[in-house]
């Protein structure tokens, strides 16, 4: 199942519009059949796209979510209502838009195949019309302008966070990056943005005034008050619009704290252009949100827990040491993968002083790191005890064997990788 989309995948990265805009036109424009809200950002935006869609589902709205990568399963990427899609479904849409796509190449409106994220993108567009979704958060996959995701013809979005990440595609500073983001601002639309660096707000203000667009800056206006304990916060928001909880955040983390921020303005926008999304619902969505390996905290028997994290750059390992500087001052054993396209010393030098030893290990992928590789790297950063094993499970099993207390972080796929095995023998905290 699945083989003709993951052929795919050969194809790699191919940032723009082209294929995707004659691939929905061809299939009859399916991004035009629901409601969109588009969110893109460097990190976050996958939190932000949960939270929103746990709303609307709550809300009693047919709600659908678009996401990349996937951990474990493809299905995982097109969630509508609370489950993800039928494996037997997704393969008839898949295999439907692949013709589509086959006979545009033979009649010469394609030059070249869809790359996977093309593919995928335009199939979940073909889903929700199917299964007659009203609305449906789409999580942009890299960047903003020419990410294949930024043909919905969205009103509403958000711009969660402005760091510097795949410097090879998007530019290497942060104007630069904020311009790529920013292009998902419609005419008109009202854009949602986290908190962001100075000359990343300057960027987005000038693309939004140039559209006639608005930007509501999640913190403007807002009282917030918030206390945590275990990890999670428990919020008491005021925005201009309502007033919302104590609630307690379904996601670990200091950082989801502005993230819920986010999702909660989005959803007032949501409202504001006509869908019925009540307060309660907004507070079911930050409180009840699901979101696997981010700050994800499993049991896993006699003592021994594994937080898996899927900070993949320089700024999300920054906000993984700051969790477990707070809650995991054992230092804990980290289990390290990082794909070649990453900062990987902006990723070790923010871990290396809140764990206590690593072992170094490699997603099954051409783009990880090779593990001994890596253990050479870490090790000059300044890590005293280091180990390398390659296969990511047997790399978790050491970790335990040397202590009660490990984190997998790195990578989204180091995280996949690993997460079915544990998640076999652990009860979810």
């Amino acid at each position: 199942m699945f083989e003709r989309l993951f052929a795919l995948e050969t194809f790699g990265i191919k940032l723009g519009l082209e294929n995707i805009s004659r691939l929905c036109a061809a299939l009859g424009h399916p991004e035009r059949s629901f409601i969109s809200l588009h969110v893109a950002g460097t990190n976050g935006k996958g939190s932000v796209t949960a939270m929103a869609h746990a709303g609307l589902v709550a809300s009693g709205l047919r709600a659908a979510r678009f996401i990349s990568p996937h951990l474990v399963d493809l299905t995982e990427r097109f969630v509508i209502g609370a489950d993800p899609v039928e494996a037997s479904l997704l393969d008839a849409v898949s295999n439907d838009v692949l013709d589509c796509a086959d006979g545009l190449i033979r009649s010469g409106d394609l030059q070249v195949h869809p790359t996977f994220f093309e593919a995928t993108t335009a199939i979940a567009f073909e889903l929700f019309r199917r299964k007659g979704v009203e609305v449906a958060v789409i999580e942009v996959g890299l960047g903003g302008r020419f990410d294949s995701t930024n043909v919905v013809p969205a009103t509403i979005g958000a711009i969660t966070s402005i760091a510097l990440d795949h410097q090879e595609l998007l530019g290497d500073s942060i104007a630069a990056i904020a311009f790529e983001k920013a292009g998902i601002i419609k005419p008109k639309m009202t854009l949602v943005t986290g908190a962001l660096p100075a000359e990343a707000r300057t960027v987005i203000a000038g693309v939004a005034a140039g559209l006639e667009a608005r930007v509501i800056e999640s913190l403007a206006g807002t009282q917030l008050e918030s206390d945590v304990h275990d990890g999670r916060a428990t919020l008491t928001v005021e925005t201009p619009v309502d007033r919302y909880g104590p609630v307690t955040l379904g996601l670990r983390g200091d950082h989801q704290v502005g993230n819920a921020l986010v999702a909660i303005r989005l959803l007032e926008c949501a409202r504001a252009a006509g869908l019925v999304i009540p307060k309660a619902a907004i507070e079911s969505g930050i409180g009840q949100v699901n979101w696997p390996g981010r700050l994800e905290l499993l049991d896993v028997g006699g003592g021994a827990r594994v937080l898996l994290d899927a900070a993949h750059n320089a700024e999300g390992a920054r906000a993984l040491a700051s969790y477990l500087q707070r809650w995991h001052p054992e230092r804990p054993a980290l289990v390290l993968g990082v794909m070649r396209d990453k900062d990987v010393a902006g990723i070790v030098e923010a871990l290396l002083p809140v764990v206590s030893t690593v072992i170094t290990t490699a997603a099954n992928s051409p783009r990880a790191v090779p593990a001994h590789e890596l253990a050479a790297r870490v090790t000059s950063a300044g890590a005293a005890h280091v180990q390398a094993e390659p296969d990511p499970v047997a790399a978790v099993e050491r970790a335990l064997s040397m202590s009660q207390s490990v984190c997998v972080a790195g990578s989204i796929f180091l995280v996949g990788a690993v997460r079915g095995r544990l998640r076999g023998r652990a009860i979810l905290r």
